[in-house]
């Protein structure tokens, strides 16, 4: 890697190679082949070193984003493991394209096989762990369907802040009933292994359903369907920006 006035330059075929789309050798043959630009300009060889944030590559005359981090908003269904990779059973990776999948994007917080809604994909560690550490107490909000009828004093009972049979010490949680009671919101402020089936199960209203709507400033888009994804907007990066910092 060279800097030029402390930004640091890439390889034209490692920026290519790096969007997954394309192995370096592949990446050289599109160079000298001539279908690749640089701020609209041939570039002269793959080991031409360009600032990543900064040029605007085409191949074939389609726009190459070489943004440094991939962010995908999946509506994730049930069924599917939040995992990278499982020999048994299929995962969330297995509904990305292979370009993506080559990119070693991972979840960010991961939601139960039969848990469904939003997800975070990403290949930016950095982020992953502040949004995850439980010192940063990023929100997270849940819609859940329980056996039984949601009451004052369940609410009350999060608010204070459980403790399980098995001494899971849990943080203040905000419970809201809907409608008849059987469907709830919950907003956590951790994200213990199965926290929501488990603070619901004791206090005797088991889980039938679990959906999460957001995480930290992300909210599941309704347009996405079950199985469903996106890249995140310019707009919604900045957000996470904001909650990396926060």
């Amino acid at each position: 890697m060279i800097k030029k006035e402390g930004i640091a330059l890439e390889r034209l075929d490692k920026l290519l190679a790096s969007t997954g789309r394309w192995s370096r050798k592949e990446a050289k043959d599109l160079v000298r082949l001539g279908r690749v630009l640089a701020d609209g300009s041939p570039v002269r060889g793959p080991e031409e070193r360009y600032d990543p944030g900064a040029v605007c590559l085409t191949v074939d005359g389609e726009a190459v984003d070489c943004s440094p981090f991939v962010y995908v908003m999946l509506h994730k269904p049930a069924g599917l493991l939040s995992a990278t990779e499982d020999k048994r059973q299929p995962t969330v990776l297995d509904l990305l394209p292979p370009e993506l999948r080559r990119r070693g994007l991972f979840p960010a917080g991961r939601l139960d096989k039969d848990t469904t809604g939003l997800l975070l994909l990403t290949d930016d560690g950095d982020l992953a762990h502040r949004l995850l550490s439980p010192k940063k107490h990023v929100d997270k909000v849940y819609l859940a369907r329980v056996e039984g009828r949601i009451d004052t004093e369940d609410v009350k009972a999060l608010a204070e802040g459980m403790v399980l049979k098995d001494g899971l010490r849990c943080l203040p949680a905000v419970l809201e009933p809907l409608e008849d009671g059987s469907e709830c919101r919950i907003t956590l402020r951790e994200g213990k292994y199965h926290q929501v089936k488990r603070m619901l199960a004791a206090r005797g209203k088991p889980v039938l359903t679990l959906h999460r709507l957001s995480m930290g400033s992300l909210t599941l888009d309704q347009a996405l369907k079950p199985g469903q994804w996106r890249f995140l907007s310019t707009f919604e990066r900045g957000q996470l920006g904001e909650d990396r910092q926060a």
